[in-house]
């Protein structure tokens, strides 16, 4: 077990079944893909365990990018997952956070999944989902049955803490919601545009830390509207292309052809991580999309609905910081 606390984020619906009832009564946790036999038995070679996947479902396939994508989900719940970590399980309005206990084992019969072991936190009571600060609740609604989800370990053990107290803090929640929504409703029907958008963009990355956040001008525009800088740890510079989607319609989420766009972004401005940030919601074609190229390229593209975005401002705060003429910082 490492040192560091890891979190996941899963979804408990093999086949579509919603199997949270379940796993909350036998305190464990599981995931599906049960033809693939084996996995807890192949060492820590990625070929092999995508191979086995590959022949259990996906054997006609003209490549492996299928098999990549739902071995990468049995990856991240076999063998990346460790004994201690916090596993966050969505559920309608709500989630449950459980702590591993075991490693990874197939139940006894045949088409049996994969399982762990789990104690489940808070009493294995559900904790509604506006606890959670926005990049947790945009986690959540993650397309796939795994994902990592180390990076807000901090913000799943806030949820705990707030869910414990006697006292529910109704009003920062309330006034949280309030706040959300009068944002949400104002970058949606208000008097911004799609230059204005892209401005609203890089003003928060700016309040988040970025050394430089470039709106990339529209003779320019290869796929990436946005191109921000990080400096990690003082050393490591993190380069990010953004893709800004301004359109709005109810009826039609952001489909998996945006993806497409901030891929060609990624690859002309040499990326580390793609962004898509759109006023609207986003598909599970698209959220579908982003997975694979990860699970092919190893490259994450972060997906930004509307309501996220508008949490972000109100939790980040945006500064007095405008775009320059020709997209310079």
């Amino acid at each position: 077990m490492s040192d560091k606390q890891g979190a996941f984020i899963l979804r408990i619906a093999p086949g579509g079944e919603d199997m949270v009832g379940a796993a909350l009564a036998r305190d464990e946790i599981l995931i599906g893909w049960p033809d693939a036999k084996g996995l807890t038995a192949i060492a820590t070679e990625w070929a092999p365990f995508r191979q086995t996947v590959s022949d259990a479902y996906y054997p006609n396939e003209p490549n492996q990018r299928k098999a990549g994508g739902a071995a990468g989900q049995l990856w991240r719940f076999i063998r990346q997952m460790q004994v201690g970590d916090l596993v966050v399980v969505p559920h309608p309005g709500v989630f449950y956070v459980a702590q591993v206990i075991s490693d990874a084992q197939k139940g006894s019969s045949e088409h049996d999944f994969y399982r762990r072991e789990v104690k489940w936190l808070n009493n294995k009571q559900p904790i509604p989902r506006k606890f959670a600060r926005a990049a947790l609740q945009s986690r959540m609604k993650v397309y796939n049955s795994c994902a990592d989800a180390s990076d807000l370990v901090d913000a799943i053990a806030e949820c705990l803490q707030l869910a414990g107290e006697d006292k529910q803090p109704e009003f920062h929640s309330d006034l949280h919601s309030r706040l959300v929504g009068q944002t949400i409703d104002e970058i949606r029907g208000g008097r911004m545009d799609s230059y204005g958008f892209e401005a609203l963009i890089r003003s928060l990355m700016l309040s988040m830390g970025a050394r430089q956040c470039s709106i990339v001008a529209r003779s320019k525009d290869f796929g990436a509207d946005l191109v921000a800088t990080f400096l990690l740890a003082g050393v490591f510079e993190l380069r990010i292309a953004i893709q800004a989607k301004h359109y709005y319609d109810a009826r039609r989420p952001m489909g998996a052809g945006v993806v497409g766009e901030v891929i060609r972004g990624i690859e002309r401005e040499n990326a580390n991580l793609g962004m898509i940030i759109t006023a609207g919601s986003i598909s599970e074609s698209a959220s579908a999309a982003a997975q694979a190229y990860f699970d092919e390229k190893g490259i994450k593209i972060e997906l930004v609905d509307g309501e996220q975005f508008a949490a972000l401002i109100v939790e980040r705060g945006v500064g007095a910081y405008h775009a320059a003429p020709g997209g310079h910082s």
